[in-house]
This record gives C-alpha cells, structure tokens and sequence, in this order.
C-alpha cells in the first residue's frame, strides 16, 4: 500500500480499529454498497490518519470476524475481498466494499429508514425517502421514467401528436438539408421502442416519460431560472420559471441564458461571427444533461443560475449507477431515464450516452475558459461553467459597438420582412436576414416592436 491511500474521501474510510458502537462501522461498509463501492482501512487513525496496525489482533482471525460480522448485520449480503496489507512497516486490513447490485443494502435489525446509508463526499449518511426508493429501482433493474404512469389512460390523438411534435424538434435540430432526410416519422410502434409508451397485457398505457413529456403535472419537473448581480445569491436581476413538456422547458431555459450573457464580435476572413462569452454548445449540453439524467423521484427542481462569474446548472438525483465525477468526466455513463434519452437523441437534442461532459470540457478549453466543475451532494449535482475572464470580457467589449450597429441594423431587416411577409417562424426570419435560428431569436425577444404567439415549438412572430 502506498500514499495513494491518505486522505479520506468518496471511496475511503479509515478506522483506527472497529469501534465499539458497530453501526459506525456497518454504516461505511452499506454506504460503499449503495454508492460506487470503497475501501475501509484498519489499522489507521481516522483524524491523524497515523499508521497504528491492529496491534495484537491476528489478522487472519479478524478478517474472518469482519466477515462474520458485516453477514450478520447486513442485508442483502454485500460481496467484499478482505485483505492484509503492510503499510509503513505495519500490518493493517484492507476491507474492500463492491457496489451492490441488489440494493438498497441496510442494517438487519432497523428498517430502510433508519439504516440505508450513502456516501457523498467522503462521509456515509443516511439516504433521503427519494434515494431510497431509487436504490430500490436499481436493485430491482427497473427505470424509473419507463414504468406506467398509475391512473392515467392511454390517449392516441395525444401521443400521436407527440410523434408529430418529436420530428418537428429533430427538424429545426437539422442543420442541412440531407440530414432533415434522414429523420423518420415517429410512430406509436417507435414511442414503445424508446419507453415512452408501454404496455400491460395487451393495453397501451402511458409511462412517466410520457407524461414528462406532453401533459407535465410533476410539480417539481421544471426548470427554476435566475440572474444575479454578483457572485452570490444576495439580489435577483431577473428570474423564470419553466413548467410544461419537459423538452420544451430546456429550450425556454436555453434562451434565458443566452439573453443574459454578453455577446460580441469575432473577425474569421471576410465576416464577423458572435461570440457569447460561453460556448452556446455548452449551454444547451449542460441543460440538455440536468433534463434528461436528474432524478424525477426527488421533490426538487432544476436551478439554472447565472452569476457575474459562474454559470451554475443543479440536478436533482445524485450521480446514478455507482459512477463517480471522474468516470463521467471521460464518458462513462449509466441511464438513469432511458425512455427520456432514446427520446431526447432522436429529437436531436442530445448525442450518443456518455459524450455530451467530455464535449462540455473540450469545448470550455477550446474557448479559452476555466475547466468546468462538477459537485455531488446528497440529493443532487451541480455542474459549473465559469464565464470569461475579465481580460477576455475587455476584448469582447471593443467589439460591441460595432456588433450593436450590426444587431439594429438586423431589426430593421426584420421589421421589414414581417411587415412584407407577417406572421412568421424565428428559421424563416433567420434565413430572410442571414443569421443563425438561437441568434435571430435573441434579437426578436429583445424587440420592443415584436410580439410572440404560440408556444415554444409552434412559436411565430409579428409586429404589434
């Protein structure tokens, strides 16, 4: 054993010995279990992590009490390897914890309750009635978002538009035309291929996705979007709140951002391109990620907070699977909402499972920001993506006059074309006036003289 060990954190405890009151010990062994699996250490000092051994304890005899011990207070039974290590010239125990996979794994003789524990950042805690019953999902191999929405009947006219709905979005995703010839019509057959429908005996019945994603009554299933002035929380700029089909309230958080960070100009040869002082890529990637991965079991929301410094997007639902922030990092993944994933890919608003953190993080450093940062919690994630720094923010500023007189003279073009050609869609107004959909559309919600009709995906624009 090495230094790789000191320090204690998600996947390592050390004990000086098996304390006293056991539970201390059991509840590090269950969290491991119920997390990403771990290592606990006897033989180190917990607060000095001082190299203490097992003083006269035969090791082979207390590996086999330890054995003893975690079957007979633990259930399900939980699969360890129990080895004995020198570490600086001094025998200790190294007992190793794999994730479980017949969770949640809990104390014999205390309910679920009182006994399923977790390990968030390198403690063990008790686990909320939401992770619960998610460990109890896991353990059964069940997806949450693909079961059938209780009390609720199927209703075609309603799914068949979520089809129409569904390739309309893959559509406006499309960025030419040979790729709009390679979307297919969503049929009732293909909503049950993805999860989004299901069926019990011979009925169609709706599932959670479903439901998420058309007739949204998940109270906690919305996006939560604010603006504020520093770097902390102290004063609100500005604040929305998204609710309604799920895929529908990632594009209304992804405008909201994009209208509240600063944009100039970039000169590539003869033109001058937009530059947001965040990737949009990386926008939309990292709500498009809290969308599709958090956890709908658990009573919060989606918090998408834009600060003088920081973007911050907070999921609820810690990281699924028994994954780490560092297997995330490069692509591991484990779906957590498959039926919202096949969905959301086929709609073109997510790529392949396990690609969109490791795109976040190339495209932050292609642009010359911070690396992005991940934090778990108990019940939750929280990624942040930090804006440009004020050296770069000065270079965006010597080119926002001229960007200015290029956006006025972009709403004279659309005051012009509406008045010639009415009520229109944001990609026949962007194509009239030579610009991208996202940029055309912050320029439209910005214009006094606009009004908007219709919701997000059936959106037009007219003068008032």
């Amino acid at each position: 054993m090495t230094s790789q060990y000191w320090g204690e954190d998600k996947e390592i405890e050390y004990k000086r010995t098996i304390p006293q009151e056991k539970v201390k010990f059991f509840k590090d062994i269950i969290a491991f279990a119920n997390t990403s699996g771990g290592r606990v250490i006897l033989g180190v000092d917990e607060d000095s992590q001082e190299v203490v051994g097992l003083e006269d304890n035969n090791p082979f005899k207390l590996s086999d009490a330890i054995t003893n011990m975690i079957a007979d207070n633990c259930t399900p039974q939980i699969d360890t390897i129990i080895s004995v290590k020198a570490l600086e010239g001094v025998t200790v125990l190294e007992i190793q914890v794999f994730p479980g996979r017949f969770r949640p794994y809990y104390l014999k003789n205390k309910s679920k309750k009182d006994s399923v524990y977790i390990r968030v950042n390198g403690t063990s805690r008790l686990a909320g009635e939401a992770k619960i019953k998610e460990l109890e999902l896991e353990g059964q191999n069940v997806i949450y978002d693909s079961l059938p929405e209780i009390g609720v009947e199927f209703d075609e006219t309603r799914a068949l538009k979520l089809c129409d709905d569904m390739k309309a979005i893959a559509l406006r995703r499309c960025t030419s035309e040979e790729d709009k010839l390679q979307v297919k019509d969503v049929s009732l057959g293909k909503l049950e291929d993805f999860g989004v429908l299901g069926r019990i005996g011979n009925d169609i019945v709706p599932t959670h996705a479903f439901m998420l994603m058309t007739d949204n009554k998940n109270s906690m299933a919305k996006i939560q979007c604010a603006v504020f002035k520093g770097n902390n929380r102290n004063v609100f700029v500005d604040k929305r709140e998204y609710h309604g089909a799920i895929q529908e309230q990632l594009e209304e958080a992804f405008q909201f951002v994009v209208r509240n960070i600063k944009i100039g100009g970039e000169v590539k040869g003869l033109f001058t391109e937009d530059v947001y002082e965040i990737p949009l890529a990386t926008i939309r990637e990292a709500i498009a990620n809290a969308v599709v991965h958090r956890s709908y079991i658990e009573n919060s929301c989606i918090q998408v907070s834009l600060y003088d410094d920081r973007l911050e997007v907070v999921s609820p639902g810690s990281i699924y699977g028994g994954l780490r922030i560092e297997d995330i990092k490069t692509g591991r993944s484990q779906c957590r909402n498959t039926a919202i994933v096949n969905a959301f890919q086929y709609m073109k608003l997510i790529d392949s499972w396990g690609t969109g953190i490791p795109r976040i993080m190339s495209e932050c450093e292609q642009y010359g920001l911070k690396e992005p940062v991940w934090e778990e919690f108990a019940d939750g994630i929280k990624l942040t993506i930090f804006r440009r720094t004020s050296e770069k923010k000065q270079a965006i500023k010597t080119s926002e006059k001229k960007q200015a007189i290029k956006t006025s003279e972009h709403k004279e073009q659309i005051i012009i074309y509406l008045k010639e050609h009415g009520e229109s869609r944001v990609s026949e107004i962007a194509s009239a006036i030579g610009l991208g959909n996202d940029r055309t559309r912050v320029i439209l919600l910005s214009m006094s003289e606009v009004v908007a009709e219709g919701n997000n995906k059936n959106r037009t624009y007219r003068l008032k």
